[in-house]
């Protein structure tokens, strides 16, 4: 079960193994994704379009921290 947290009224959504994206995000939705390599941050955009930085984060909390980030910038636009 994935997990929310609303940041600057944005929901960034950590998924668990198995879950996607097109399953549980909307547009303009923060998704936080773990794979071999790392933690990825997701912007979901329409139709279940989503783009990322080039790179993973090493941890979970350096993923939240970017997507937390990235939502007080795009709350201030």
């Amino acid at each position: 079960m994935p997990t929310t947290i609303i940041h600057r009224r944005t929901n960034i959504i950590t998924l668990a193994s198995g879950e996607t994206i097109a399953a549980y995000c909307r547009p303009d939705d923060i998704a936080l994704v773990e794979d071999g390599s790392g933690w990825w941050v997701h912007f979901v955009g329409e139709e279940g379009a989503s783009d990322t930085y080039d790179e993973p984060y090493r941890s979970y909390n350096e993923a939240l921290w970017a997507a937390k980030a990235a939502a007080e910038f795009s709350s201030s636009l």
